[in-house]
């Protein structure tokens, strides 16, 4: 039986039990059958903007040209509201050579402080420090210098920017390996040497996008995974985005409803403006480890709403370079996760089906 899962705050009581995915995986309760399917998401279009040879620039002037566009066909404006912040949520795990790319997240925050954001006001988050510092988020310790060093970073794993009242609650056991998850124990237990049973079930989520911001950006990069088929917009939002998530990774039945799961939270979708990935470098084989000899590279970049259509489309990308390569496709059956999210109204997942936005 599939355990069932559910995201909990405490302080307000609040139980988010996803009946209709327990019933979809085989582990919903007779009472699931009481509750309306969820609806499916509205489709949202994919906006595609080409870069030229000019890195810096042409990035500053794709974002900008792109965000604009996403402004008039959503009604959205991406301004300071009642909190004055913004997120970007940076992709920094498969270490150098794979992370957001410098110019794209320098591009955005230009374009925000152009909508009226001071830039202390715009923060970024990242899961490790270490990782953070070797692809340029944090400063080097030789010189001390950042790229970024007027806006605030938020290193997941200090363990500081987690409410214990917010936390995805599951009972796949933390320690599939003491050594990498020592961190992540540690966190849920309040910096203790030990941890109960009940706080190796907890994914602390990191609040500052949902509760701090008045909205947030994800950007990514993509890989394939060897648990979830394709790693990207939606498991940046997730598991690269909470405490004591390698459970879930090395876990290939639980990890897909996991991530839907966790994108399904309606406070993390309601400040989740859009997706922004750029295709200068993805890698098609072997993630979420960086190898050079399996990268492509795409001068595009490509936003939307809807992160599981965006993973759709990368799929297809990813799966026409193992072609021709020689490597085995990511078959439909790796990729559970799209299809749990779309029952959870998150996205839609055929890429067969996505409106194209074709940005000047």
């Amino acid at each position: 039986m599939q355990p069932q899962l559910k995201l909990t705050n405490t302080s307000a009581r609040r139980g988010w039990w996803v009946a209709a995915l327990l019933t979809a995986v085989g582990g919903g309760q007779a009472a699931a059958a009481d509750l309306p399917p969820p609806h499916k998401a509205p489709p949202q279009p994919v906006l595609e903007s080409m870069l030229g040879a000019e890195r810096e620039e042409d990035y500053v002037n794709a974002v900008e040209a792109i965000l604009a566009r996403y402004e008039a066909i959503s009604g959205r404006r991406l301004a300071p509201g009642a909190k004055g912040k913004v997120g970007l949520k940076v992709y920094s795990d498969s270490g150098p050579g794979l992370a957001t790319p410098i110019p794209l997240t320098r591009a955005v925050i230009g374009a925000l402080e152009r909508r009226g954001f001071k830039p202390d006001n715009i923060f970024l988050v990242g899961l490790n420090a270490l990782r953070m510092r070797l692809t340029g988020y944090l400063p080097t310790l030789s010189s001390g210098e950042s790229s970024f060093a007027n806006h605030p970073i938020f290193v997941l794993e200090s363990g500081k920017f987690y409410d214990p009242t917010w936390f995805y609650d599951s009972p796949l056991p933390t320690r599939f390996d003491p050594v990498l998850n020592e961190r992540a124990a540690l966190v849920a237990a309040n910096g203790k040497t030990q941890t109960t049973l009940e706080e190796d079930r907890k994914s602390f989520l990191a609040t500052p996008l949902f509760l701090d911001a008045d909205f947030w950006i994800n950007l990514p990069v993509y890989t394939d995974h060897p648990t979830l088929g394709i790693n990207g917009a939606l498991v940046n939002a997730t598991l690269w985005n909470a405490s004591n998530t390698l459970r879930f990774f090395r876990s290939p039945a639980n990890a897909p409803a996991a991530v839907a799961e966790m994108a399904a939270i309606p406070e993390l979708r309601a400040t989740w403006a859009c997706t922004l990935v750029s295709l200068e470098r993805y890698q098609f084989i072997g993630g979420p480890y960086f190898n050079s000899l399996y990268t492509r590279s795409e001068p595009r970049l490509w936003l939307s709403a809807d992160p599981v259509a965006l993973d759709a489309l990368m799929v297809e990308r990813l799966n026409q370079a193992r072609r021709e390569t020689g490597f085995q496709p990511i078959g439909e059956d790796e990729l559970r996760m799209l299809e749990y999210a779309e029952q959870l109204g998150v996205g839609r997942w055929r890429a067969g089906q996505v409106k194209w936005v074709k940005v000047d």
